[in-house]
């Protein structure tokens, strides 16, 4: 695959074959912590709520840096498509946000519940990515790409060739 329009195609195709990603937090004695969530994506924005008390939401707050993993292997079972990330986290304040978000889940998933916060119970997270590695292997020779997104212009530029 090369350019950067038919990756972020690729991308955003992968982020929608799934509504599960894994999360890993850095706890704070060091150790990752790895968990699987659902989410919502917007672009390459994702979304996912964490209990206000978890430690998911304390390792986010002490250290923004997460790491997510989304993919499947395919039919065939050799091969593998999906996405790590490295990215920024933090918590969605603005009730507006949220409500864009809610209409978003409601139109793509009518059947899911919405992120809907009871009093405080409840924390929406907004990752950014700022590393990608695409892994689209058809065959055993295929490599992950990498790809690095520019904040100021949202594009994706390579990373490894």
């Amino acid at each position: 695959m090369t350019g950067s329009d038919a990756a972020r195609d690729r991308i955003l195709e992968i982020l929608a074959e799934s509504r599960v990603l894994c999360v890993a937090t850095l706890r704070p004695d060091g150790w990752p912590q790895a968990t699987l969530v659902g989410y919502l994506s917007d672009g390459l924005s994702l979304y996912f709520a964490v209990a206000r008390d978890s430690q998911k939401l304390a390792n986010i707050a002490r250290d923004p840096r997460i790491s997510i993993a989304v993919g499947r292997q395919g039919a065939q079972g050799a091969h593998v498509h999906g996405l790590s990330m490295a990215a920024t986290a933090a918590e969605v304040a603005d009730p507006d946000e949220v409500r864009r978000l809610n209409a978003l889940i409601l139109e793509r998933y009518p059947e899911q519940a919405v992120f809907a916060p009871r009093g405080h119970s409840i924390a929406v997270v907004k990752a950014t990515p700022q590393l990608i590695s695409l892994i689209d292997a058809d065959g055993p020779e295929d490599q992950p790409l990498l790809f690095r997104l520019e904040p100021e212009t949202g594009t994706l530029r390579r990373e490894d060739g």
